[in-house]
């Protein structure tokens, strides 16, 4: 495994990037293969499915040492949710919510973990900031002006045409776009805005041997 920490944008947030993550790519895609996927909650716009039990007990001791360097974090490492997961919804059928950029939590101990496993790379990740407030990152400090505004703004301006954010928007900028690359995984503070870069030309389909297969994790460290 090869990794490097990297920072975000003008807040300087750290940006983990762990090249040949895991010792057995291929096989994680074989048991994706075979496996029950499911409509994601929580906004997620496709599919879920259980991960190998091997995968955490293999992955979280790198994960640790990795949150160690990059966010000084020494505590225990607990996985809030940890899934396979596919982008799959038609951007027609997007949530409002969807087709933002968005946080996963407001506190500093929340850690986010995607691994991508489609061997042709695909889609990476997209970290953004928004204009009105100029927040890259939205802790619970910032959480309730960072709403009021974007809630004025929706109301104002309109909600997104239905779609995935892709690159600038009149309410957000792009700061940073991360490459998917086979078997690469990134780590990153949960309250970074966030998205999943899903060009227009992918396809959006739920098959784990030909959609935007990726593993998704959130995790808590003391």
């Amino acid at each position: 495994m090869e990794m490097r920490v990297e920072a975000i944008g003008s807040e300087g947030q750290p940006l983990v990037i762990l090249d040949d993550f895991a010792p057995d790519p291929d096989g994680l895609r074989h048991f994706a293969a075979a496996a029950d996927f499911s409509p994601a909650r929580n906004h997620y716009p496709g599919v879920r499915a259980a991960l190998p039990e091997a995968y955490l007990a293999t992955q979280l001791p790198l994960i640790a040492e990795a949150a160690t360097v990059a966010f000084e974090k020494r505590g225990v490492l607990r996985v809030v949710d940890a899934s396979f997961s596919i982008v799959s919804t038609p951007p027609g059928e997007l949530t409002i919510p969807q087709r933002l950029p968005h946080v996963d939590a407001f506190t500093g101990d929340r850690i986010a973990l995607v691994h991508y496993l489609s061997p042709e790379g695909g889609d990476g990740t997209a970290f953004f900031r928004h204009r009105a407030t100029g927040f890259e990152t939205v802790t619970e400090a910032r959480r309730d002006l960072f709403f009021r505004h974007l809630d004025t703004e929706m109301r104002h301006g309109g909600a997104p045409a239905p779609g995935y954010v892709l690159g600038d928007t009149p309410l957000f900028e792009t700061i940073r776009t991360e490459a998917a690359r086979y078997n690469r995984a990134l780590l990153y503070r949960s309250w970074n805005l966030h998205s999943g870069a899903i060009s227009p030309a992918t396809a959006l389909t739920a098959d784990p041997i030909d959609g935007r297969l990726t593993v998704t994790a959130f995790l808590s460290i003391g």
